[in-house]
């Protein structure tokens, strides 16, 4: 298994997009360097780690490997013999004739390796009114529904006067004795929380669902060699 030059860098700051740019000319290396240059991709950074002219070759592939393994050509080729080395290699090649379809298509493959987080809908806001302990490591919380409702499966977290401070999924919940599925405002419900005892009274109680990402296909380099047109 690989180990990249760029991946460790990338723990520590914005997603990026390292390229190997191949052109047919000088003016053209100009024309697509410039033109990358001006996509607006304010959370991710776009850079060209080599250029050249001519078809793309082995030293190309080794460069675009310490990238992000991906190398763009604009009009013109790979040499004979490349497509088990860029296999063995895990490198994507990307043949375009137009400067806007390569712009485009790199832009938005920019954007799929910015980290996508599942927007979250709250689904009910408690109070927290009592404390009941239930073992050296759990406790009860009484809560006051306020809006929405909690309900058992969802997931919760707990917010302090500081922010949250614990998270987990309803697993119970009993309206004084008795056993309930969902309670809603006005009513009083009696939550379990394992591991986890510094909650305290005045906390808010908040159960919410994560919306499901739609249409997101994050780009990984595939060993071969594509032409977009």
């Amino acid at each position: 298994m690989r180990t990249h030059a760029s991946d460790a860098c990338r723990r520590n700051k914005k997603p990026a997009i390292d390229i190997v740019l191949k052109c047919d000319s000088d003016g053209s290396i100009e024309a697509v360097a410039d033109a990358l240059s001006k996509m607006s991709l304010p959370e991710a950074d776009l850079t060209i780690i080599h250029s050249g002219i001519g078809d793309i070759h082995k030293s190309d592939i080794e460069i675009a490997d310490t990238g992000s393994r991906l190398i763009a050509g604009f009009q013109v080729g790979v040499e004979t013999g490349m497509e088990k080395l860029l296999g063995e290699y895990g490198v994507e090649v990307r043949l375009y004739d137009v400067i806007y379809r390569l712009t485009e298509d790199i832009e938005t493959i920019a954007k799929s390796i910015i980290p996508h987080v599942p927007e979250e809908h709250i689904t009910g806001t408690a109070r927290v009114i009592a404390l009941f302990k239930s073992s050296r490591k759990g406790i009860i919380i009484g809560c006051e529904v306020l809006k929405g409702h909690l309900a058992h499966g969802q997931h919760f977290r707990i917010i302090s006067a500081m922010g949250p401070v614990y998270a987990g999924t309803i697993e119970s919940m009993k309206i004084e004795k008795n056993a309930v599925q969902k309670a809603v405002p006005g009513q009083q419900v009696g939550i379990k929380i394992r591991n986890f005892n510094r909650v305290k009274t005045g906390d808010l109680a908040e159960s919410y669902k994560a919306a499901p990402l739609k249409d997101f296909h994050q780009w990984k380099p595939r060993g071969g060699i594509f032409r977009i047109i």
